[in-house]
């Protein structure tokens, strides 16, 4: 089904390159948004994978990469309990795929989907996209001339884009609207020109905080689920059955190890990348050894000072244009969640489960014990959650 056997080293090496040039954008995009370093970002993306596939025997053939999920969340809790206290919890959302880990390996995969089925992660992928849509229209407004640069690129190479440009519409879109930014309103190199050539990434050492830990804990459901269902769409890539071997619970523990090493180095959560998972579909080439290859070639961009400096110039309207769809998107992805596994909003149990889930995060309902609260996407994917559990379903819905 694939070339692997055909392609020399070099060739990998390009292939592998290439690879890490698709998950590029989406990788450094999030630590931009949320205040940390994307050269750490960059780092800890490659650590994490290759953490992934010593966990998985080398089988699986995964690039992990900012998880998009955490970005809201990581806004608010910096805002609430700090930076530091902030990389604790996200730490902490190693403990959720341990968790799912260990459940799998019990009772198999099908628990999972009776805990956390569409109704009720339908809802949490749409929060994820709709908290973010104001920051990113006060992004944009800064420069609405550079903000729909980047936004109408995106949306063309989104549309018209072939091969792997397709893939990179958020990449081809920050590089016209930096284009555009320096040609017609000026960008300061002078940070760049000063800043050395080899710099280690700016490491943050996490402060033991219960508040951040239990605010970002539930986030970590949607990622789970993602995860999943890309470890599903390899297996349709690759011909194998990653499932059984190594096991949906092994990719889960490499997954959940991946995050707690970035957030103890000062990054960003990480998650399955299905960018780069429709790259290899492109290309053909599965071997896990070229994921590898762009996980060391991501580790050596991130010790290049001149990079993290040069990502930093570009100016947040151009950001906020890629946001307008990126945020977009990630709501939709929620909806088609819902219609592809047909749920059915007439019924009352499956009304009530969306409605409250959307309704308190939202309206930013805040559930608050003396000096612990939790609220936002946390509070309304733990209500979906309960409600799912303890709602009576109707004897035709338990049958199917």
């Amino acid at each position: 089904m694939d070339n692997n056997k055909q392609l020399s080293v070099f060739q990998k090496t390009t292939v592998g390159v290439q690879f890490l040039f698709v998950a590029f954008g989406a990788t450094v995009l999030v630590p931009l948004l949320v205040g940390l370093d994307p050269s750490t970002a960059l780092c800890t993306a490659g650590i994490g994978t290759l953490i992934f596939h010593l966990v998985t025997k080398g089988k699986v053939p995964i690039f992990l990469g900012s998880s998009f999920a955490f970005v809201a969340p990581i806004i608010k809790a910096t805002e609430l309990y700090g930076l530091a206290g902030t990389l604790s919890g996200l730490v902490a959302v190693g403990l959720v795929y341990f968790l799912m880990s260990g459940l799998i390996a019990w009772r198999g995969a099908g628990f999972i989907r009776t805990i956390f089925p569409p109704v009720v992660i339908g809802p949490v992928i749409i929060l994820i996209g709709i908290s973010l849509c104001g920051t990113g229209v006060n992004m944009a407004k800064e420069n609405w001339v550079l903000a729909l640069s980047s936004l109408i690129t995106a949306i063309l190479v989104t549309l018209l884009g072939k091969g792997l440009l397709k893939l990179i519409p958020i990449f081809c879109g920050i590089i016209v609207g930096f284009v555009v930014a320096y040609f017609f309103y000026g960008i300061d190199f002078t940070p760049v020109a000063e800043a050395p050539w080899f710099a280690l990434p700016k490491f943050v050492t996490p402060a033991f905080s219960w508040e951040a830990v239990l605010f970002m804990i539930p986030v970590a459901i949607a990622p789970v689920i993602e995860h999943i269902g890309n470890i599903y769409a390899v297996n349709d890539v690759t011909g194998k059955d990653f499932v059984k071997d190594p096991g949906l619970h092994k990719t889960l523990l490499g997954d959940g190890l991946a995050c707690m090493v970035a957030g103890t180095l000062g990054g960003p959560p990480v998650t399955t990348y299905s960018e780069v998972i429709g790259a290899m579909s492109l290309t053909k080439v599965t071997d896990p050894a070229v994921i590898r290859i762009a996980a060391v070639t991501g580790i050596v961009f991130s010790v290049i000072g001149k990079v993290s400096v040069l990502l930093k110039t570009i100016p947040n309207a151009v950001l906020g244009g890629i946001m307008l769809l990126l945020f977009g998107m990630i709501a939709s992805v929620g909806i088609n969640n819902l219609i592809h596994a047909r749920t059915n909003l007439g019924e009352p149990r499956n009304m009530i489960i969306v409605s409250l889930t959307l309704t308190f995060g939202i309206g930013g309902a805040v559930l608050q014990l003396g000096s612990f609260s939790m609220t936002g996407i946390g509070l309304a994917a733990i209500l979906g959650v309960v409600l799912n559990l303890v709602l009576p379903k109707e004897r035709k819905e338990e049958v199917e």
